[in-house]
């Protein structure tokens, strides 16, 4: 068996990995009319990682997990929501480009990638992979309820 530490430089690759997908598919997304599966299925498709808690070894305490989701929900959220603006162009609800989001999701990730490290001097790396995972559906949780709210009232309108 391949030991943790044998995997580290993986824990720094995939998180840039990961960052230039979701890069890719935030300059994609804004060349669609958004709808409502394109807003709900995000989250309940990442919420599926909560089933990593099946395993002991990626358990963290309660308040651990709250505040990681606070941390996303409250202080993470809002860069996302600032920069991810809705407009009616005729009979359709698209996401207006922002190069600022750009940069904000590549800060987001600079601040995961330092925090990682920090973090993970004082929990096992599952617990640390753990954490993380709550701190993003956290921030990504609020901000699709929030773009879901925006879009229905421009629909409405």
């Amino acid at each position: 068996m391949i030991g943790f530490t044998a995997l580290q430089p993986l824990a720094l690759v995939a998180p840039v990995a990961g960052g230039a997908a979701v890069l890719a598919w935030r300059v994609r997304e804004t060349k669609s009319p958004v709808s409502t599966p394109k807003i709900v299925i995000p989250p309940l498709a990442m919420s599926t990682g909560f089933s990593m808690f099946l395993l002991p070894a990626f358990r963290i305490p309660w308040t651990w997990a709250l505040g990681a989701f606070l941390f996303g929900a409250l202080v993470l959220y809002y860069p996302l929501a600032r920069t991810s603006t809705l407009e009616r162009r005729g009979d359709v609800v698209m996401m207006q480009r922002s190069r600022a989001f750009l940069a904000i999701l590549v800060a987001l990730l600079a601040v995961r990638i330092a925090l990682r490290g920090y973090i993970g001097q004082f929990v096992s790396p599952r617990q640390t992979a753990a954490i993380f995972f709550i701190l993003a559906f956290g921030m990504i949780l609020r901000w699709r309820v929030a773009m879901y709210r925006a879009y229905r009232r421009l629909l409405d309108r």
